[in-house]
């Protein structure tokens, strides 16, 4: 997500900031039965339902059987598949829920079905279900496009924990993300050194406030100035290099400030920040409220165009640019503009391509990105370069004019009401619709959710300001900024994560981009499911995600049963003497790459099937975009008689010169995991 707008200086802005640690409730209470967080679940589904009943001043709790049984990540997928699909009832169709009692959850290694994160949060079982409906939508579609029957649908929890932990699994000859030789290979896409200069990397990280038990997470998002200035810091300390020489630096300067004081900042410079709340907290605030009023996506008529354009039956399968033989895509010809950066956004039109779409990734050759994702979720697609904010941009305004005016889909992966202040908002594209008389499915994605419906990218109309359209029916912080870590700090997810490291009253941010690539996978069923509208019923569709979203739902899963956070512990090394204390030894304030790194090397030495496997995870190719063998994970679903998986490699944004749908090509890679193994 991009942060581009202003946040509106309100004295309601810095009203959720708690003062300390007295006002913290503890993390678990023991005078809480089990059953508790199975009636906050139950009635959180009911309120989804349009039924008024929720409770929303209970912390997660540990769920299920708490003998010595083994915890089956496969039936927590079934459940937690369950209970998407009822939280979803009011936004998916009957139809695409039928297929759910086709999902078979499985292992094609046998070892898929115990847990593999060192997380006491159910992240596999959470995504394995997103991607169960996700596969639900795409058959419901083929059954309406090809006229086929009902199909198998399976989904493997090895490939989910991959999905999760994409690109710390992808390999460009054979160089991952932590090889130093791997940016000799990648366009610097780091053109504010952000990720680059460790000391600027760390003004994006968790710190101690001048509160006792207060922690508020930074965030210079790709530019590291504003917010290191404002915390009277240098934007450049060339003599500054050791990791913990800089993070007690920069947690100094944070630790003058109380959290109110760090927002109220944050405000004012306009950047991405947020204290660390716990789940009780969180529901405690106005937007906590909010979301737990809302399931994990909506996808609603755009008001602008409910019904104006009739049906839009799918292209003949023949005009596929490149036919494949069967079996068929369910997505073939369905052109799709992705306007995203970093992993959430792209994830959505990643599993778009794999479903068969044309996804044109447009990126601005004048903002940051993180280079080494580039290899990771521009699978599948086309990427070309556009401004389109410039004054001497008419060029390029007028290409993605033309391109727009052929496409189906919109990814829009910026902060609200960015899009529209440069006029392709969702009253906009209804307007486009209108004109060809075939409707449009806007698909957004952000940090903290709770956009309003209305046609304006925050609720206000084409053009209005964040703040205006925020104003207008939106959660409060729906028009803030924000990423990964924000979301993780501001739900309480870092707290649990904390506790479970043995850290009372201390959050540490879970390792992995987990909440990015679930929150993608929530995007893409989003996006599959307005095509279906859009196909059934005719009109436009606005179709709406965010990262807090997919962690409200996910804390709302509870926590894993305690016998296996107490499996997970051991297993992972708590309590060794490793170097720093490995995995358990991290602290609030350890970077992201830290955590990262240490997770990695816990779960090559506890799970190394998800390293080691002989092609039935992992698929590679030749891209000619880095001029390498490319290895990436495969798709984590397989449905019977429909082709999912991608035919193009991975390129580096901005390497196709020509904006276009036409003469697309397609790379020889190997089909799915079935040709390998079967389940």
């Amino acid at each position: 997500m991009e942060s581009t707008t202003t946040m509106a200086s309100t004295a309601s802005s810095m009203n959720w900031a708690f003062k300390g640690a007295a006002d913290k409730p503890p993390l678990y209470n023991a005078g809480i039965a089990q059953a508790s967080q199975q009636n906050i679940l139950l009635s959180a589904l009911r309120r989804w339902q349009h039924l008024r009943t929720v409770k929303k001043d209970r912390e997660p709790t540990p769920q299920g059987p708490q003998s010595g049984r083994q915890h089956s990540v496969a039936a927590g997928a079934q459940e937690a598949l369950e209970k998407l699909s009822a939280a979803c009832r009011g936004e998916v169709p009957g139809p695409i829920l039928t297929f759910t009692k086709t999902v078979e959850v499985a292992s094609a290694s046998k070892r898929g079905d115990e847990v593999h994160f060192p997380t006491p949060l159910r992240e596999q079982e959470f995504a394995a279900a997103i991607k169960a409906l996700e596969a639900c939508a795409a058959t419901a579609i083929a059954e309406l496009r090809y006229g086929t029957e009902s199909k198998k649908i399976r989904v493997d929890t090895d490939k989910v924990s991959a999905f999760l932990m994409s690109a710390y699994l992808t390999t460009l000859d054979g160089m991952g993300k932590p090889d130093p030789r791997i940016k000799e290979r990648i366009p610097d896409t780091d053109l504010n050194r952000a990720q680059s200069v460790l000391y600027r990397r760390m003004s994006a990280n968790l710190y101690a406030t001048k509160n006792p038990g207060e922690y508020f997470h930074i965030h210079g998002s790709l530019d590291a100035d504003v917010t290191l200035e404002m915390l009277g810091l240098p934007k450049e300390n060339p003599d500054m290099t050791d990791y913990r020489a800089i993070i007690d630096y920069i947690g100094s300067a944070v630790k003058q400030h109380t959290a109110a004081e760090l927002d109220a900042l944050n405000v004012t410079h306009r950047q991405a920040g947020i204290q660390a709340l716990t789940w009780p907290q969180f529901q405690a605030t106005p937007h906590g409220k909010a979301l737990l009023d809302l399931p994990p996506l909506t996808v609603r008529p755009n008001p602008s165009d409910t019904h104006s354009t009739p049906p839009t039956p799918f292209p003949p399968f023949f005009s596929s640019p490149s036919p494949s033989p069967s079996p068929r895509f369910t997505l073939a010809g369905i052109k799709v503009l992705e306007l995203c950066r970093i992993i959430a956004g792209p994830t959505i039109g990643r599993s778009l391509a794999a479903h068969g779409a044309q996804v044109l990734k447009v990126t601005s050759p004048n903002l940051p990105d993180v280079p080494f994702f580039q290899l990771d979720v521009n699978t599948g697609k086309h990427a070309v370069h556009l401004d389109l904010h410039s004054s001497s941009s008419q060029k390029d305004r007028a290409t993605f004019a033309a391109l727009l005016a052929d496409a189906d889909v919109l990814i829009d992966g910026y902060r609200p009401g960015a899009l529209a202040r440069l006029g392709y908002g969702p009253a906009y594209l209804a307007d486009l619709a209108r004109a060809r008389g075939k409707g449009f499915v806007y698909v957004a994605e952000d940090c903290f959710g709770g956009s309003s419906d209305g046609s304006g990218g925050s609720g206000g109309s084409d053009g209005a300001s964040a703040e205006e359209g925020a104003s207008a029916g939106a959660a409060e912080w729906a028009a803030r900024p924000g990423w990964q870590q924000i979301a993780d700090c501001v739900t309480g997810v870092a707290f649990a994560q904390g506790q479970f490291m043995g850290l009372e009253g201390e959050p540490v941010v879970p390792p992995f981009p987990m909440s990015d690539y679930g929150t993608g996978a929530l995007g893409s069923l989003a996006a599959l499911v307005g095509l279906y509208k859009r196909a059934t019923e005719g009109g436009s569709w606005v179709c709406r995600t965010s990262l807090c979203q997919y962690d409200v739902f996910l804390m709302g899963l509870g926590l894993l049963p305690e016998t296996e956070q107490a499996r997970l512990r051991r297993v992972h090394g708590a309590g060794d003497d490793g170097p720093e204390g490995g995995f358990f030894g991290l602290r609030h304030s350890d970077s992201v790459d830290e955590v990262g790194k240490r997770a990695l090397a816990s779960m090559r030495a506890v799970v190394p099937h998800l390293f080691e496997d002989g092609g039935a995870l992992m698929q590679e190719a030749w891209s000619e975009g880095f001029q390498g063998v490319l290895r990436w994970p495969r798709e984590a679903v397989e449905i019977d008689g429909l082709r999912v998986g991608h035919v193009r490699t991975a390129r580096p944004n901005g390497w196709d010169k020509e904006a276009g749908w036409e003469g697309w090509e397609e790379n020889e890679i190997s089909e799915t995991a079935a040709e390998t193994e079967k389940f």
